[in-house]
């Protein structure tokens, strides 16, 4: 059995009705029976992780603890990989196309779910994000008790970190862009650019010209969502494969022939616990680059 991690549902001051009516109205994609199914099963818990009852009135709690489900989940058919950890810490190389987070119509077939399983270890919780369409390496936080100062790292932008991108071939070999990056009005999956104060800034180093692709060297110095698929379409050198910018052209379900050309290469950092410098590489390499520039 995959340890699913645990969604919460948080309930208003003054709801009226009793749990059941509580989940029902607040899940109206979800039947009652499904609900009324679950809550027999005791898969509804309450703050303190106990199971709750249906006729419960819902106010008694500040918030539920459930477990999302999908009936039916389409296999993920690429591997991660463990390249580094200590006692505090888990790197993995994450493939294209698998999720970190259980999100959508995935919730088993994620970095996460297959981590905590394969481990035994319900404490771990990844430290930063990765889109499901980018490979690379990605940090896991192994105990709660220290988590709190990993992640004040990246809040306070101590990190760096560097990618490897193959996107069309500019005329220029360096360049810094900035813009103020916001969620798209429109989709709200997509990030876009907008007037006013600047939030996010990278730098594009080319590594590899060619006559059509490049190897771009990218470094995020902030850390928005999508940033650097938008800062390279706004470039007009949008990454090869990217199924949202400049224009969303998702691919159909389970065809992985075009996989993003964007790697998570490197993040470096001291630690907090330890006090060592860490840098850590992904063992990975892009498959454009692979068959253009053969080792």
């Amino acid at each position: 059995m995959r340890q699913v991690p645990l969604s919460r549902a948080g309930i208003p001051a003054k709801t009226a009705g009793n749990v059941l009516e509580f989940l029902v109205a607040k899940f109206p994609h979800i039947s009652t029976e499904d609900w009324k199914s679950r809550l027999d099963r005791g898969q509804i818990l309450g703050p303190d992780k106990t199971p709750v009852k249906a006729e419960e009135a819902a106010s008694r709690y500040t918030h539920l603890f459930y477990t999302r489900e999908v009936a039916e989940e389409d296999p993920i058919p690429f591997e991660h990989q463990i390249i580094w950890e200590n006692e505090e810490l888990l790197a993995v190389d994450k493939p294209h196309f698998l999720p970190v987070l259980p999100s959508g119509r995935f919730v088993k077939e994620t970095l996460l779910v297959r981590l905590r399983e394969r481990l035994k270890n319900p404490e771990l919780a990844p430290l930063h994000r990765l889109d499901k369409d980018t490979a690379g390496v990605i940090l896991f936080s192994k105990r709660q008790a220290t988590s709190a100062a990993y992640h004040q790292l990246f809040r306070e932008g101590l990190v760096a970190k560097e990618y490897r991108a193959v996107a069309p071939t500019a005329e220029f070999s360096e360049r810094e862009i900035s813009s103020r990056i916001v969620r798209d009005p429109e989709f709200f999956f997509r990030s876009a650019n907008e007037p006013g104060p600047e939030n996010a800034r990278t730098l594009v180093e080319c590594l590899e010209p060619g006559p059509e692709w490049t190897l771009y060297r990218l470094t995020p110095y902030t850390g928005k969502k999508h940033q650097l698929r938008l800062h390279m379409a706004t470039l007009g050198i949008p990454i090869k494969n990217d199924p949202l910018y400049p224009e969303i052209n998702d691919p159909e379900p389970n065809d992985f022939s075009s996989p993003l050309q964007l790697l998570a290469k490197k993040i470096s950092f001291r630690d907090p616990v330890g006090g060592e410098e860490l840098e850590i590489e992904s063992r990975l390499v892009l498959e454009e680059i692979a068959l253009e520039h053969p080792e």
